[in-house]
């Protein structure tokens, strides 16, 4: 991932989704192509149209921190963006990654037990740890049969991009498969910003870019998002729809890892879903 591709265009996406109006500068002239002018984005950040033509052919080096504030500002950045933002001209200054510590391998990051005691501990909603080329590392019970369909039959390491974009059945398992999609991308372009160094991170882009053109298509337009916290539809094969809500977790003794947990409103239809998908996991489990 070439930095200066990255931030040339990141910055030529996010002036085309603006118009006059939305700044308050008044629509002056014929406009060629959609979005701002850079003349425009330039005045509103308060530096010169050769500086900022300059960023946006991407020579980001040395930009200044209260230079990049005010471009995002002038670009209307939400606070994913302009970390984004952030974290690509650290990549162009050679500033290690967020300043976060080394990320150790899948492995030694899942083997602590302490780790799937926490999430066994989870009983009443679906919780998994994954990484940021999606992997879904580890599971508690309910999770394991909640991701069944990207489970599967287990071997290779299942990764929630790859059946989104490459299984069939994504289809079925996510009624809001367009949403699903444009998330799954957005919050992928967030993790290679931080670390675009991430071998595994890059790897995953290159397959999925060469057998989506979904992907490819979503991948290019330079979206940015954190997963945070919301609701989701899901269909599973055995209990149906359900509508949960998540709440995203950094795991702090592991950089670069989160924790999600799914879990449905108290008395809700959904909840009682989740409730018989407890149950067939239980007596899906070996007695130890």
């Amino acid at each position: 991932m070439d930095n200066k591709t990255e931030v040339r265009e990141f910055l030529t996406s996010r002036r085309a989704k603006l118009t006059p109006s939305d700044v308050g500068l008044p629509a002056v002239g014929q406009r060629r192509v959609a979005g701002l002018r850079r003349s425009e984005v330039a005045m509103l950040a308060g530096v010169s149209v050769e500086y900022y033509a300059k960023l946006e052919r991407g020579t980001i080096a040395g930009a200044s921190s209260a230079v990049l504030e005010a471009i995002a500002q002038a670009l209307r950045l939400d606070d994913t963006e302009r970390a984004h933002l952030l974290d690509l001209a650290r990549t162009a200054d050679g500033i290690p990654t967020s300043g976060r510590r080394r990320r150790r391998t899948t492995a030694q990051a899942t083997s602590r037990p302490s780790l799937q005691w926490a999430l066994e501990a989870i009983t009443d909603g679906v919780a998994f740890v994954r990484n940021p080329a999606q992997d879904l590392l580890a599971t508690n019970a309910l999770g394991r049969i909640f991701y069944s369909p990207v489970i599967g039959e287990g071997g290779r390491t299942p990764n929630l991009a790859r059946f989104q974009f490459l299984d069939p059945a994504s289809r079925d398992f996510y009624p809001d498969w367009d949403l699903f999609a444009h998330m799954c991308v957005a919050i992928m372009r967030a993790e290679a910003g931080r670390d675009p160094h991430d071998r595994g991170l890059q790897d995953l882009v290159g397959e999925l870019s060469t057998q989506s053109e979904t992907f490819r298509q979503l991948w290019g337009a330079h979206d940015v998002r954190t997963h945070g916290s919301g609701t989701k539809r899901f269909h599973h094969p055995e209990v149906g729809e359900l509508t949960l809500v998540y709440e995203e977790l950094a795991i702090t003794a592991e950089p670069g890892l989160v924790l999600l947990v799914y879990t449905a409103e108290p008395g809700s239809p959904s909840a009682e879903k989740l409730r018989l998908l407890a149950s067939l996991a239980a007596d899906r489990t070996p007695a130890r």
